[in-house]
Order: structure tokens, then sequence, then C-alpha cells
């Protein structure tokens, strides 16, 4: 007995080239009419979705396939600024899985209104399944160059129209992969991948560039055009099944066609990051005075693999005092980038750049060592060696190669581990940071939570903490302890710290009245400008003898 695969196979792939389909969506969407469709013995009436339902779409065709159904459905709903849809995919027939193009035209009413589909399948050309493998090369590949030369194409073949650059990506992306897991988050992308396909023309260029980050290259006329555009998009890629999520925009409009298409790409992420965190801003336009930050950017990137190579990186080391004692007990390792022509470049200009692109585990890496070796000069010199604690970041704590990375170099240096204290940043914990965390902890390390004041849940992480020391934040140090509420604030959050047996240090210490407020609340540990800036290792040498 014939199966409904087959049978629509037969009707589907008969001696016709073109197959017509219509449906009237006044009476009812899904009745469809045609001079196929009523040999169908099926009580699947939508001929669209009977491809999907019946697997007769090539399975990695299947998301773009449904996003294209989605879209139809969509703009029966609410409207489309389209008078067609156009897809192509993969689907079965007799010699296999072949390229065919669907095409939807809508017929509207005089309030905009959709009330009939009309479209038709025809099998693709040599010619355009060439053209279509060349944009499915152009939609995966990572490579900048492929980019790049579509793009030049667009602006040959459109000399006279103005073009822009969208980057876009999901706000908070990590979030969704540890409230609904990995495989989740994996859909999510897909789905955003596959929607753009449907949403983007013909000449419409579009890439993944990385995890959650997508780029659109396209022609517009006016600004308010390209927002509708990018509005059309958000109310199509914000959600997927029941999750919806934010979606931040940086948009560039091309000024100068021979600019570098990856100057134009990086222009049009620095709006994206200049909104990134806001709650009320989703769409920003790229502007001159972000221009620096680019250049800036680039000069980092395209130097910090040199700079470490060639120990332009340093560690600077700050003391930490005993408020009471007024002596060192410790010291933090910072970096500080010394380059031979620029001087002196400060954290706030490259660690963040390095953060997002990755090349703060080397730095890292590099800066726990010179850790490591300095403790070791102290224990060979026979001077009493105090701890040094090191900066872990999220991107750090990301890798599963964390702990034995930090062991081997206590097995290299031959130094206890009590010597090399771990700062953590406390906003950087999550579901997956946590586990890292414990094991940190399991393994005997004396783990510092920075920055404690600063983020929003500061007094809910010290429930079930896995830290030992308490850094206060500079800030709240300072906003707190100018009004007499404040200071009760701080020596409250001082006495509940103690109370659950953990220690404290504070930080930017700036003034002898902080330190004595400190000390009598019971935080006896301090750094900060008071004490001592970050210096060099000569001069903490000198300075500790």
């Amino acid at each position: 007995m014939e199966n409904n695969q087959q049978k629509m196979m037969n009707i589907l792939f008969s001696n016709k080239k073109n197959m017509f389909f219509y449906w009237n969506c006044v009476k009812d969407f899904w009745q469809v009419f045609g001079d196929y469709i009523s040999k169908m013995n099926s009580e699947k009436s939508n001929p669209l979705k009977a491809l999907m339902e019946e697997e007769l779409i090539l399975p990695e065709d299947r998301n773009v396939f449904q996003a294209y159904l989605f879209q139809i459905e969509k703009g029966l709903e609410a409207g489309i600024p389209e008078s067609s849809l156009e897809i192509q995919c993969h689907i079965k027939s007799r010699e296999g899985y072949q390229w065919y193009s669907i095409n939807c035209r809508f017929l509207k009413d005089e309030q905009n209104r959709i009330i009939e589909i009309a479209g038709f399948l025809e099998p693709m050309s040599a010619v355009e399944i060439m053209q279509k493998k060349q944009q499915v090369l152009l939609t995966m590949d990572r490579t900048p160059q492929v980019l790049a030369k579509a793009v030049r194409e667009q602006f040959s073949k459109y000399p006279q129209e103005k073009f822009a650059f969208i980057q876009l990506d999901v706000e908070r992306f990590k979030m969704i992969n540890e409230l609904y897991g990995d495989a989740f988050g994996t859909e999510v992308l897909g789905n955003i991948l596959s929607t753009l396909k449907g949403i983007c023309s013909k000449e419409q260029l579009y890439t993944r560039l990385s995890a959650d980050l997508f780029l659109v290259v396209t022609r517009y006329k006016e600004e308010k055009e390209l927002v509708e555009f990018i509005h059309y998009m958000e109310e199509n890629l914000n959600h997927y099944k029941d999750v919806s999520y934010a979606i931040a925009f940086g948009v560039y409009l091309v000024s100068d066609k021979t600019m570098e298409i990856r100057h134009m790409a990086d222009s049009a992420a620095l709006a994206r990051k200049s909104i990134k965190g806001n709650a009320l801003q989703n769409i920003a336009f790229y502007s001159e005075d972000m221009k620096s930050v680019l250049y800036s950017r680039k000069f980092i990137e395209d130097n910090m693999k040199t700079a470490l190579k060639e120990g332009q990186f340093v560690m600077y080391l700050q003391p930490k005092y005993s408020i009471s004692e007024n002596r060192i007990i410790g010291a933090e390792a910072l970096v500080r980038w010394i380059h031979p022509e620029m001087g002196m470049i400060v954290p706030m200009n490259f660690i963040p750049v390095l953060e997002e692109n990755g090349f703060i585990v080397k730095l890292d890496e590099y800066i726990w060592e010179q850790a490591c070796a300095t403790i070791r000069k102290w224990m060979d010199a026979k001077k009493v060696p105090v701890p040094i604690s090191v900066n872990v970041s999220r991107v750090d704590l990301m890798s599963d190669k964390l702990l034995s990375i930090l062991n081997e170099l206590l097995e290299k240096y031959q130094i206890p581990k009590e010597l090399l204290e771990l700062e953590i940043t406390e906003t950087v914990q999550n579901i997956n940071i946590g586990s890292a965390i414990r094991s940190l902890k399991e393994e005997g390390y004396t783990l510092l939570m920075d920055d404690f004041g600063s983020g929003a849940s500061s007094l809910n992480t010290l429930k079930n903490t896995p830290f030992d020391v308490i850094k206060i934040d500079r800030e709240f140090l300072n906003d707190f302890i100018e009004s007499d509420r404040g200071q009760k604030i701080i020596a409250h959050t001082i006495h509940m710290t103690k109370d659950i047996g953990l220690d404290l240090i504070a930080e930017g210490v700036e003034t002898k009245e902080q330190a004595m407020f400190l000390q009598d609340c019971g935080c006896n540990m301090a750094q900060g400008y008071y004490y001592a800036k970050p210096m060099a290792l000569e001069e903490f040498n000198q300075l500790i003898l």
C-alpha cells in the first residue's frame, strides 16, 4: 500500500516542471486549492506543511524551511511588507534530493491584510544552484575574506546606492545556556541563522561571525527604512519556542566604500557594544567619536602577541597591609603594558579587548607564572615570602584546563598553595563557573571574592560561598563612608562577614581616616594609595625590605 510520502512524491514530481498552488486566507488559511493538491488523499491540505510533515525536505534544510513557514504565518497575523516570499531548499524526488525554488505571492485587501496566497514550486537551474552554493558558503564560512569579496561585488553592482552593516547579538546568551542547557542554546543560534535566511533577500548578505554574533549587509534608501527592517528582524529573532531574549543591533552606514570591509564590520560592532546591557535601547548607529576606540582596539589586537613575546606586559605588585601592625602581609599581582613607543598603557584600555577576543587567557597564565617565579626567588633568597594574589577571569574559569595549569605552575616552582591566592570577581558567578570555583576550593586554593559590593546580589552570594576572603569594592567603600547611615551599612557588612567565618580586605583605601574606621569595624587588611600604589617588582622588593 502506498504511503503518504510516496503518494505526495508521485503528485509533486509527475510530468509537470512547475507546480502551482493557491489558498484563500479569508475562508481558511489551511484549505488549499490547486491543480494537483486535490488529488491527494490526505488530511494534510497545505502542500508546504505537508512537505515538512512527510519528511520530503532535506534534514539540513528543515530549520530554514520551518522559518519560511513561520514567516508566512506571521505575515497572516500582522501583515508583512513584502509582496512575496521565496526560498530555495532540497526536496526529495525520485532521483533523490534536488534543489527547488518555492515562491509565495500575497494578495492584500485595502486594509493591507493578506487575503490570498498563490505560489509555485520549480526546479532550479544549474546556474541558480551554483549561486545558491556560493551563498551557503558565505553564510556558513567564518573567514572574513569570503564576506569581503561578496560585499565588494555588491558595491560594484550598485555603485550609487547606500549600504549598511548591521551587527546583532543575543544579550546574555550565556544565561540561556545556563538555564536551558547548551543544546537548547545551539538550537537558538540555528534558529536565528535559519530565520535570517528567510528574512533576507537574495542580495542581502548575512553571516554568523561567532557564537551568538551575526552580521547583515543591506542596501537602503532612508534610515527610517533601515530601522523598520531592524525592527522586522527583531520581531522574528527575539524568541525561540517559549523563550524570549533581547537582541542588540549596531549599525554602520557606509560612507566610504573603499574602506576595509573589516573596519566597516568593526564600526558596527562598536555601535553595538556602546549599548551592551542597556535595557532602554537596543539599536545604535556608529558615530565618528567612536573612531578613536576602533583604532585603539586595532592597535591592541595588532600588537598583543608581540607584546607578550617580548615581555612588554609587566607584572606590578600592590602591597596589602595589616592596618594594626602597619606591615605588608601580601600583594596583588596586576599587569601593565609598557610599549617601547607608546609608553605605559593602563589595564582599563586593553584588558576589556583581551577579554573579548580570548587573549586574556594567555596573559593571565603569563602573570600567574611571573607571580610563582617571584615567590620562588624570595624563598631561594631566604626571605619570608608573602602571598601573591592573581586575577582569574571569567574566560579562565570556563576552561577545563584551569586547575591543571595552576597545579603545574606550583609543581614547576615548588611553592606551597597558600602563597598563590586567586582573586575572582563577584559578578562572574553563574551555574557553569560556580562549579569551577568549587573545584578550586576543593583543591585547596585560597579564594578571594573581588569587587564585593559592586554587584546586585552581594549579600546573597555570602550564603553558600566557597570564597575564603571578601574584598570590599573601592566604590562601595567610597560611596558609603561619606554618611552615618552608609558607615553603619559598612560596619554591619563587616561584622556579618566575619561572623560567618570569612576574612576581609578593603580595596581603595586612600586616607588614614578610612583605615582607622575599617579597623574599628573589625577589618584589619587593606590596600590602596594610602599605603602604596601598584609598583614594579624591584620597587616592591625594596619596600618589603
